[in-house]
């Protein structure tokens, strides 16, 4: 009896934790039919972000556009967007970007749809000092208009590279 109630224990926590079956890559994602297209509309969009052509900007962003990042809680929406960076313009020169970028499509969820990914070093001048700054970026796109976003960067890099130094709290005396 009590062999047979060391095993029924030993199965429950085996069975508790046992991930649930995770759905296999080609259920959840396909080819992006539109992929030249939809890249096409993502790199535009970077470009002229970089270039200041807001006018632009405006013609390839989805009327509900949201956008997203980097920290987890910002969000803006297209007019958001185009006066943060029009405040970049103020304090940046020289801005460039290099990039690659690659497609695929989301078959279910609330993730549903052709999505583009660009990974890019953009490099501007402020202060008299040269930022680098890696970042990655994801884009649904849907009739030719980005729907909503989301980048990913070190923002703790732009200010290290400009000089600033971060000093970590007084150590607490007891």
């Amino acid at each position: 009896m009590l062999l047979f109630m060391l095993i029924a224990f030993a199965t429950s926590i085996q069975a508790q934790d046992t991930p649930a079956a995770q759905p296999r890559y080609k259920d959840v994602v396909a080819e992006n039919l539109d992929a030249e297209a939809d890249m096409k509309v993502v790199s535009d969009y970077n470009n002229a972000l970089i270039s200041g052509d807001t006018n632009k900007v405006k013609t390839l962003l989805a009327d509900n556009y949201m956008g997203h990042g980097p920290a987890q809680k910002d969000s803006s929406t297209t007019a958001q967007t185009i006066k943060r960076w029009e405040q970049n313009y103020k304090t940046q020169t020289d801005r460039k970007t290099t990039f690659v970028t690659q497609t695929f499509k989301v078959l279910t969820g609330n993730l549903k749809g052709n999505w583009v990914s660009l990974w890019g070093d953009y490099t501007f001048t402020s202060l008299n000092k040269t930022v680098t700054l890696p970042y990655q970026y994801t884009a649904r796109v849907a009739d030719g208009k980005i729907q909503r976003d989301r980048i990913y960067y070190d923002a703790l890099s732009i200010f290290t590279q400009l000089g600033y130094k971060l000093t970590p709290p007084a150590a607490d005396k007891k």
